[in-house]
């Protein structure tokens, strides 16, 4: 790696934009003992900024899309677990950028990670942080996502691994590659938020390193998302950034990128933040509405499995994150997710549920006018099509307005000439 990319000095924990206190680098405390906040990583400023840290990052030889920005995630690690992860395709496809109503829309797929999520960035971060920590064990409350890295990420890395997931309540697919991966699968009689609290009570009580996104290396991960998808325009930086949210861990990297990346040199204006939830989960949206005023909690009921979350574990952070971009937040129905589901899968990509709010939230901003249709819009997809393949089915076996299910026909090439003269 490039002298001029290493940074002078070691990473500290910071008490999040409450008290100030600073934590060392290898503790396993995702909140502060003095007074409760979540804590953010600092990290010493690396000596190339600008266009010099713009070619030290292109000419890194690191194959992770996340480890090449080592010196802007954990520095001081030597030995890291990876599969290799990042390095996601941010693609066009025109069906998508003609349903959502803007001219200039780009798909950042997360999906095309190695267990099929974006949360194997953080988790490559957050078990290599666990591993420098003699972390006992690793632990993760989830709808499925976050299990399955976890559990791909703790066996590669020998550490046992404790998921909390909702009972009835988690995809097949998810559900699969925990148990595939070798991790200890608890089912919880509860939803995500009681299995959050169990898995925080694990962290406090029996040692276990909790690896949620409340865990500030989780954070670092995410949020070369953004850093690869500023570098993949060539640092241009688009008007929007639209993403799904839950736990809001994602909108509290993403915030916390742009930050980084703005002090760095690396752009010179903020995009504006479009952050999206499932009408039924929408405790943030909400509370948007109200400028933050109060915390808001729900009980969260969506098809889109990965986003059905109450209670926000990452809330302050990524109430920050809104205010520093100008963001947006909004929600849209389980009816307009699957829509644009069924497009974007029609398109050639595909995504699970969760992942599509993101482009029916730019096409409800376009209908309300609060996105122009001029404007340039990169668009998160966080899961692959197969997290989720019983949504799939379902939708088009219910006669959906873009429903296309599997025709039965004879052994007959009578029935197939028929089938292709209907199409």
């Amino acid at each position: 790696m490039s002298d001029l990319f290493l940074a002078a000095g070691a990473p500290s924990l910071q008490c999040c934009d409450r008290c100030g206190a600073s934590w060392p680098e290898l503790s396993t405390a995702a909140e502060c003992a003095d007074c409760g906040g979540l804590l953010l990583v600092t990290h010493a400023r690396p000596v190339a900024t600008g266009d010099a840290l713009k070619i030290a990052l292109a000419s890194s030889a690191e194959a992770s899309g996340v480890w090449r920005h080592r010196a802007l995630v954990m520095p001081g690690a030597d030995q890291v677990v990876s599969w290799p992860e990042g390095n996601t395709p941010l693609v066009d496809r025109a069906r998508v950028s003609e349903y959502a109503g803007v001219a200039q829309l780009q798909l950042k797929h997360e999906g095309m990670n190695p267990t099929g999520s974006f949360k194997d960035r953080g988790m490559t971060v957050a078990v290599t942080h666990a591993v420098r920590a003699g972390a006992r064990a690793v632990a993760c409350a989830s709808t499925g996502n976050t299990a399955a890295s976890l559990a791909a990420y703790a066996a590669q890395a020998g550490i046992p691994a404790l998921v909390f997931v909702p009972k009835g309540n988690i995809s097949a697919g998810k559900l699969a590659q925990a148990m595939a991966y070798g991790a200890t699968t608890l089912m919880v009689n509860g939803d995500f938020d009681a299995c959050l609290a169990l898995a925080r009570s694990a962290s406090a009580e029996l040692g276990v390193y909790l690896a949620n996104s409340l865990n500030p290396w989780r954070l670092e991960g995410q949020k070369t998302i953004v850093w690869e998808l500023l570098a993949q325009l060539d640092w241009n930086t688009p008007d929007w950034i639209a993403l799904p949210a839950g736990a809001l861990g994602n909108t509290s990297a993403f915030g916390k990128a742009l930050r980084e990346a703005l002090a760095l040199g690396l752009i010179n204006r903020l995009p504006r933040l479009l952050v999206v939830q499932a009408e039924g989960a929408a405790p943030f949206a909400r509370a948007f509405d109200a400028d933050f005023a109060k915390r808001v909690t729900v009980r969260a009921e969506t098809v889109a499995t990965a986003i059905r979350i109450g209670d926000p574990a990452s809330w302050d952070r990524a109430v920050r994150a809104i205010r520093e971009t100008n963001g947006v937040v909004t929600s849209v129905t389980d009816a307009e997710i699957l829509d644009a589901k069924a497009v974007i899968d029609a398109s050639g990509v595909g995504c699970e549920p969760a992942s599509a709010a993101s482009v029916a939230g730019v096409r409800s901003m376009v209908a309300r006018g609060l996105i122009a249709a001029s404007e340039q819009v990169v668009c998160v997809l966080t899961g692959h099509v197969l997290k989720d393949p019983d949504a799939v089915n379902s939708y088009h076996a219910d006669g959906a307005t873009r429903a296309n299910p599997p025709l039965e026909i004879e052994p007959r090439l009578s029935d197939v000439e028929r089938i292709l003269g209907r199409r």
